[in-house]
């Protein structure tokens, strides 16, 4: 069935763009395609599934590039993840070859590491963003207070996927504050809680 709502990226930070097919009346589903040209170039392809209440059940990724290859499933049921990854060609090689470090493996040594988290952080990609905002109710939540959560964080192209901790803060209107560790930066919404403008990494078009 096609699906009737269509978003697309420039990206900021590197040559490329993102393309996401979506519909969101019971919860979301979306599968999109990703294309930079950094670290090496490549295109990612990934479909995307929450449960009515916004929380992830389903998250397929494939990367792919010259001479390589990879591909990640992340599945959550009963609060636990169930990771299986993929490998084909040398990432690490073209990555060499262009003067970047090795790339951790697909997938996670660990995954009860992600224990609590109900989100997914696709590398690069705005439409992410949404989950926690739509999920929490941050377009309407009261301004300022700060918001700690855990997520699954698929690094892109290497699919490694690590826990990390972010913190979503509404500002107010259309503005929801992301920050990480070490990153921060205020989104523009839609009235929909999807990206508009991530300064720094993406913007609508």
């Amino acid at each position: 069935m096609p699906l009737p709502t269509a978003l697309f990226w420039e990206r900021r930070d590197v040559p490329g763009a993102e393309h996401a097919l979506l519909a969101d009346r019971t919860g979301l589903y979306a599968h999109g395609t990703a294309l930079a040209a950094a670290p090496v170039p490549y295109a990612c392809h990934y479909e995307l599934q929450t449960d009515p209440d916004w929380i992830t059940t389903r998250l397929d990724v494939r990367a792919e590039g010259a001479g390589w290859a990879r591909g990640v499933r992340l599945e959550l049921a009963a609060g636990r993840w169930r990771i299986t990854a993929s490998e084909q060609g040398d990432l690490d090689a073209a990555l060499v070859a262009a003067g970047h470090a090795r790339a951790g493996l697909p997938g996670s040594e660990d995954p009860d590491l992600l224990y609590g988290a109900f989100d997914v952080d696709l590398g690069g990609s705005p439409l992410t963003n949404t989950l926690p905002i739509r999920r929490l109710g941050l377009l309407t939540a009261e301004s300022g207070v700060a918001h700690r959560l855990s997520v699954a964080w698929v690094l892109v192209p290497s699919l490694e996927v690590v826990q990390a901790d972010q913190i979503y803060t509404p500002l107010g209107g259309d503005r929801v504050r992301y920050a990480s560790e070490t990153f921060s930066a205020d989104l523009t919404l839609d009235d929909e809680g999807f990206v508009r403008d991530y300064p720094g990494l993406a913007t609508r078009r």
